[in-house]
């Protein structure tokens, strides 16, 4: 059994085709999007990327739940049971809040405001009926694995049969 199944790659694919694309957007075209239309050009520019970190690692965070059940549409089913993660959950929300509001120095990040924050949690939260949407497509059954191991197979393969004529050669001297 592979290590990432084919339910772990539509799941991953389905958050990193959302995740990149919002955040590309954000980037590119953040300024307008935002109105961040201050006079200091530089502070616009801090506070758009901190709002696109912010984005990214809440994502990572709202993520978390669609993992612990890959295959399920109810992800929140016993979550409250699992205190080691929720624990994690929380710190790292706790931790992301400090790095954007106090440790603005260190990280190269300004402090958002309310509305910025919405945002940020908004983006993160789309993640959890995006991934529900996402396990409504069908998996196959033959790991995706396969499909990149065969053609590395059949190269190895093919190596060897070239190579045994010449060793055979080479023994025979």
């Amino acid at each position: 059994e592979p290590l990432i199944t084919n339910i772990m790659w539509r799941n991953l694919l389905i958050q990193a085709v959302y995740q990149v694309a919002v955040l590309l957007v954000l980037n590119f075209a953040g300024l307008s999007i935002l109105r961040l239309n201050s006079l200091d050009k530089e502070h616009t520019v801090d506070v758009k990327n901190s709002l696109i970190f912010n984005a990214f690692v809440l994502c990572q965070i709202f993520n978390e739940f669609n993992a612990r059940k890959p295959d399920e549409i109810n992800v929140f089913c016993g979550v409250t049971k699992n205190r080691l993660f929720m624990s994690i959950v929380g710190i790292t929300f706790v931790l992301q809040i400090i790095i954007i509001e106090f440790l603005g120095k260190f990280t190269s990040a300004v402090k958002l405001n309310w509305k910025q924050w919405v945002i940020s949690i908004v983006i993160a939260v789309i993640s959890w009926p995006l991934a529900v949407l996402g396990k409504l497509i069908p998996v196959p059954a033959t790991p995706v694995s396969y499909y990149f191991t065969r053609p590395i197979q059949r190269w190895g393969a093919a190596i060897q049969r070239w190579r045994a004529p010449r060793n055979a050669r080479n023994n025979a001297t």
